[in-house]
């Protein structure tokens, strides 16, 4: 069936900023358009399909999957392809006024699968809503802390869990987290905690670094063999990566010369970039390291059909670098003067112009729910499920390369 619903993605922190969920919701191509039950079937049946795999199980690891729900989602046949323990259905708290829904959301809880209730009134927390919901969404504003506090209190008792939004500041964090919320909406996943700018590199992403630029000015595999000799734990990953099931190789791998000959350049610089946003280890929150690694897959693949492998792996290589100065702590015209980057990487990090900018456009607005997904997806002749498909992809393979 053909999609006209855009997926973005929010992810949820928990109080020691780690991202414990990914809150989905759909955006709608077409305005004021109510999806049928059918289209609600293959949606639901859509997500299931791309990161519950039949033989790997929930490729989210982890992670727990909040999805936007209208009533006729809770009653598709397609849920039962989630498994419930990772699943929560976010609701208005005013459809459940309706006896059909409440019903449904019941059998689901008794099934297992979470529900959030959003809009809920706190002050009418009754004991009977532990039978109908997990978690309670409460709108967090710094204004009235001691108001809040009460109203929390009430919950803290309960087995519900609360996730508070929006909370857009590291003080809004603290304080949220001080007051015994279990987890957090916003836009923290682009914001550095305070106190780890200027921190520059470390020993390691020197190397790292000095590397990348012997990959970018071809220097010769001894060159390379005799740098990373020089980092046992760099020459270790190296090792592990080739011999994963995910790069295939076939065969054990023992000496960095083969490994180096294997993995080829271009692939090799794609994964330095990536172990360069790892290997960072001043004051960044875990969340800011995640949603690089989910930026620069998801634009890779958006690229890949248009541009070819080659190419996609270098919109990698932006998406990545695109959340480094955040990551390093310094600004984005030092990381660029640290490392030469080829023209178009660069004219993506700083406009996103040239050919590579505009996929790395697209995987941002999924990440901010931008209203600009749908232009951006048009004018890149992307359908909504090549976007969606890409998306969910990006995040289960961000789960197996950072855990």
């Amino acid at each position: 069936m053909h999609q006209t619903h855009f997926l973005v993605r929010e992810p949820l922190l928990d109080p020691e900023q780690r991202v414990v969920g990914y809150e989905l919701t759909w955006q709608q191509d077409a305005a004021n358009h109510i999806p049928s039950q059918a289209e609600l079937e293959d949606l639901v049946g859509f997500v299931a399909g791309q990161v519950n795999h039949p033989e790997h199980g929930w490729l989210l690891k982890q992670k727990t999957l909040f999805l936007q729900a209208v009533p006729g989602m809770l009653s598709v046949d397609a849920m039962f392809d989630l498994p419930p323990e990772h699943t929560v259905l976010s609701l208005k708290t005013s459809e459940l006024a309706n006896p059909t829904t409440l019903a449904a959301v019941q059998a689901l809880r008794a099934g297992g699968v979470g529900i959030l209730l959003r809009e809920a009134d706190l002050t009418r927390v009754g004991s009977r809503l532990g039978t109908i919901c997990s978690y309670v969404e409460v709108r967090f504003t710094g204004a009235d802390v001691g108001a809040q506090a009460r109203a929390y209190s009430l919950l803290k008792t309960s087995t519900i869990r609360m996730v508070g939004r929006p909370v857009s500041t590291w003080a809004d964090f603290d304080a949220c987290a001080a007051l015994g919320l279990d987890a957090f909406v916003g836009k923290l996943h682009l914001t550095p905690r305070p106190g780890s700018e200027g921190q520059g590199l470390n020993p390691s992403q020197t190397i790292i670094l000095q590397l990348m630029q012997m990959v970018n000015a071809n220097a010769d595999i001894a060159q390379l063999e005799s740098a990373l000799k020089r980092d046992a734990a760099l020459s270790y990953k190296l090792l592990r990566y080739i011999n994963s099931a995910g790069f295939g190789a076939g065969r054990e791998v023992q000496s960095l010369k083969q490994a180096i000959q294997l993995m080829g350049y271009q692939p090799m610089y794609r994964w330095l970039t990536l172990l360069l946003a790892t290997a960072s280890t001043s004051g960044f929150s875990p969340v800011l390291l995640e949603t690089a690694v989910v930026r620069g897959r998801l634009a890779e693949l958006l690229g890949q059909k248009a541009l070819g492998k080659a190419d996609a792996e270098n919109i990698f290589v932006a998406g990545m670098f695109s959340l480094l100065d955040r990551l390093l702590g310094i600004p984005m015209k030092e990381v660029l003067q640290e490392i030469q980057l080829s023209e178009e990487v660069v004219k993506a990090l700083l406009t996103r112009g040239g050919r590579y900018g505009p996929f790395l456009a697209l995987a941002e607005a999924c990440e901010l729910n931008s209203n600009l997904v749908s232009s951006l997806a048009e004018s890149l002749s992307l359908s909504p499920e090549d976007v969606n498909k890409a998306h969910l992809s990006a995040l289960a393979w961000t789960q197996s390369v950072t855990t």
